[in-house]
């Protein structure tokens, strides 16, 4: 791959985070934070399945926009299903299969870029143990769909793909 199809790809993907960058210089020194994976917490994400663990790593998923470290298992799927925010993925390590409604599946390796829209049907998984950044523009939320785009269960369509869904904490 040459030079300007990297860089392009890594001005791509800064350009992606750009809006996360509209914070208030004291909002910006609140936020300032420099960690390595080995002292981050990982946890599993109710609704979610349980091969996939997730690291906060600026924002709150809950309330706005957020950028999310997650860990995923080998086998590991996420079946179809669509946010309210828009979503941005950037590939750590491993392989992963993005796919979007009405689209080819694409295997993502480090370095990899995916962006789904607001409301974009769309499915990711793991071919081997993958980790990768998630990048989201407003409050994190998770709607499983069937064949049809109905909306489902997390139990419903994680059955589908043999996952078990994350229960939240007592």
């Amino acid at each position: 791959m040459d030079n300007k199809v990297l860089s392009l790809r890594a001005c791509l993907a800064f350009a992606a985070l750009l809006p996360m960058t509209t914070t208030s210089n004291a909002q910006e020194a609140a936020d300032a934070a420099a960690r390595n994976t080995k002292d981050m917490q990982f946890a599993t994400i109710p609704g979610m399945p349980t091969c996939a663990t997730a690291s906060v790593q600026s924002g709150d998923p809950g309330k706005g926009a957020s950028i999310i470290l997650a860990k995923l298992a080998a086998g590991c799927v996420i079946p179809w299903h669509w946010h309210t925010s828009s979503e941005t993925l950037l590939m750590v390590s491993g392989t992963g299969r993005a796919e979007m409604k009405g689209s080819a599946a694409v295997m993502l390796h480090a370095g990899g870029y995916g962006r789904m829209p607001s409301k974009h049907v769309h499915q990711f998984g793991c071919a081997k143990a993958c980790m990768l950044f998630v990048v989201s523009d407003a409050a994190f939320d998770m709607h499983y769909v069937d064949a049809d785009g109905k909306d489902i269960a997390p139990d419903e369509a994680l059955k589908k793909v043999h996952q078990t869904p994350a229960k939240a904490p007592r």
